[in-house]
């Protein structure tokens, strides 16, 4: 009989897609529209990988380096392919399986399909329900 709590039960449900080839400072802006740290990148084909980009992928990439977001794209500071984690995996394992890869943010996937995205805060304020 399962009773914990399933990953997918804490993730958000804010999960937004870009190009690759988008330039960050429309990766930028879309974060900053939907009030979100990252987006996934979708697959150019049937055999490629989903990617990753996040808010200290920009910082790291482009803001450190002294470049503008207008002159990097998306698939130049990528993460690829993108770290997923099982929706029906307990909650409890979700935080120690991210740290040993060193994730702070992930999509969950169910039946091949991202559903959601959970990073650390969702775990924090899990702590605070009753």
């Amino acid at each position: 009989m399962e009773n914990f709590k399933k990953a997918k039960e804490i993730a958000s449900d804010k999960l937004f897609f870009i190009d690759g080839l988008a330039s960050v400072r429309d990766a930028a802006q879309l974060m900053k529209e939907k009030n979100v740290q990252a987006l996934l990148i979708q697959k150019r084909n049937s055999a490629d990988a989903n990617g990753i980009i996040t808010v200290n992928d920009i910082i790291k990439g482009v803001i450190i380096q002294g470049k503008t977001m207008d002159e990097v794209s998306v698939y130049e500071i990528m993460t690829k392919p993108v770290f997923s984690i099982s929706a029906h995996l307990n909650v409890k394992y979700v935080p120690r399986l991210m740290h040993n890869y060193n994730v702070k943010i992930a999509p969950i996937e169910e039946n091949g399909e991202y559903i959601g995205i959970i990073d650390y805060t969702q775990f924090l304020f899990t702590k605070l329900e009753p």
